[in-house]
């Protein structure tokens, strides 16, 4: 089965900025390319950070406040390094957590809830940028056809990785909802179509009927034919 990768996904032509890069210019590269954040690069090329709309906003909710309104605390949980910085370096949210072109879409989605991230830049063998992922470039996965999510079952799952025929299992695929039923040869093969077929791109969930027409047991299962 092939799945698609971080690689396959990504945005290519990523907008960088460098370290030294000033404030006031970081708002009109997201406003000039519509974009929310930004990768910070060092000389090399690898990503060193990441400047967002919110580390821009932090910066901004320091400013004194022109209607008088606002009095600034100076030992506020406002202040802070980041508060008083005027580039890239000092703004953004380092070290930046990165993505790799062979990570699956679920790596990359791990990475993103565990860390708590919209988008992870990619990077090469070498650490140099490649690419950007967002969360809405994940999802993607999920605009496949139930027609294209049920031939893969039959057709790379079933036949050419199970070698059970075609047949012997019915396969119903719903807005990527897939319910199987039908009969297999062995007992054990069971949870591994049904993990298989979870695994398979725009699959949202698994649901099964299935029997088997022999049981395995521990000792002479899935290898005693």
């Amino acid at each position: 089965m092939q799945h698609r990768t971080v690689g396959d996904l990504m945005t290519h032509s990523v907008v960088r900025v460098q370290r030294g890069t000033l404030f006031t210019e970081i708002v009109h590269v997201l406003h000039e390319h519509d974009i929310t954040a930004v990768p910070v690069v060092d000389a090399e090329d690898r990503p060193v950070g990441v400047v967002s709309e919110a580390d821009l906003l932090a910066k901004a909710s320091r400013q004194p406040d022109p209607a008088g309104l606002f009095e600034l605390d100076p030992a506020g949980p406002l202040a802070g390094p980041k508060h008083a910085a005027t580039t890239a370096e000092g703004l953004m949210t380092s070290p930046a957590i990165c993505a790799r072109p062979e990570w699956s879409v679920v790596e990359a989605a791990r990475a993103m809830e565990e860390h708590r991230v919209k988008r992870l830049p990619v990077t090469d063998d070498t650490g140099r940028l490649v690419g950007l992922v967002s969360r809405g470039d994940l999802l993607r996965v999920f605009l496949r056809t139930d027609r294209a999510i049920r031939e893969e079952i039959i057709e790379d799952v079933l036949v050419r990785t199970l070698r059970e025929p075609p047949s012997a299992v019915g396969v119903e695929v719903t807005n990527g909802q897939v319910r199987l039923s039908g009969s297999v040869r062995r007992r054990s093969l069971v949870p591994v179509l049904v993990q298989l077929c979870q695994s398979v791109d725009g699959v949202v969930s698994v649901d099964h009927h299935l029997s088997a027409e022999a049981e395995d047991t521990e000792a002479g299962g899935a290898g005693g034919e």
